[in-house]
């Protein structure tokens, strides 16, 4: 009972391993999805249920073919190379603009920053379906509706709020003192800017920009209004596959996708502790 005082009531311990159950019933509440289709991939069957040969754990009833499948078939070769090219540079553009705009609102004498802020940070509060919609519009009156650069746009601008967010909070502990150092010593704002600032906020940018990443890989909406056949991203072949062919490869895709999403998010907790310790804010 390390977590409770000596001297707490029989309520506050009662609360105390209530709290941790309710805690307990919800993360596997959401993770037994995963713990369900992770298996299932490897299913010898064309089957999206538990064969009972992979119930009786018979190797026979476990086979590697969706994920062959994956990695030969063409039109899903073809929708995983269109993730690739186009998450990567909506990424950029969006570590880019969002570093810029966080540390511009970060200065006090910005006028209307909470506004400003507001107005950028739209695309996580907005309805996804609304600002697809909106996205088709306004591409279709400029040219970029069906191209690669409107996609590109559309998930960069889904991606800003997550770097300008990560920036910022980086930002909070950042010593001003040091850039006024710096401009003293006769550097100019640019060199300041990368060598003071930036290996300072680098964890902040590198963690907006990986959840940038995973927005623009995961999203299937907003390509499905801005994008052609020739945009089809992994994505947006999971949902065609779940409507008109079911096929268990999408369980093989899925499992892919968890393990990188994993493999992401805990590069982001590394850099986010490697942030506080450059910051002084943890002592390890």
């Amino acid at each position: 009972m390390s977590g409770l005082p000596p001297y707490a009531t029989t309520g506050q311990r009662i609360w105390y391993y209530t709290f941790r159950v309710i805690c307990g019933l919800i993360f596997f509440f959401l993770i037994a999805p995963i713990l369900v289709i992770i298996p299932l991939s490897f299913n010898a069957e064309d089957f999206f249920t538990f064969t009972p040969a992979m119930l009786s754990l018979d190797p026979d009833g476990y086979s590697l073919k969706h994920y062959r499948d994956f990695f030969t078939n063409r039109d899903w070769q073809q929708s995983l190379w269109n993730s690739v090219t186009i998450a990567p540079m909506a990424t950029l553009l969006s570590v880019g603009f969002g570093t810029l705009a966080a540390i511009g609102l970060s200065q006090p004498h910005v006028p209307f920053r909470r506004a400003i802020m507001a107005i950028l940070i739209s695309p996580m509060i907005v309805p996804l379906i609304i600002s697809a919609a909106g996205m088709f519009f306004f591409y279709s009156r400029v040219g970029l509706q069906g191209t690669y650069w409107g996609v590109v746009l559309a998930h960069a601008a889904l991606g800003i709020p997550f770097v300008i967010i990560t920036v910022t909070a980086t930002l909070v502990g950042f010593d001003r003192s040091l850039t006024r150092a710096s401009a003293s010593l006769g550097a100019d704002p640019v060199t300041t800017f990368f060598k003071v600032q930036m290996p300072l906020i680098l964890p902040g940018v590198i963690s907006g920009g990986l959840f940038a990443f995973i927005t623009s890989f995961d999203e299937v909406v907003v390509v499905l209004f801005v994008g052609s056949a020739g945009q089809k991203t992994l994505p947006w072949q999971m949902f065609t596959g779940l409507r008109e062919q079911i096929s268990p490869t999408i369980l093989a895709v899925a499992t892919i996708l968890v393990a990188i999403s994993i493999v992401l998010l805990a590069t982001i907790e590394i850099l986010r502790r490697r942030s506080e310790r450059l910051r002084g804010m943890s002592p390890s």
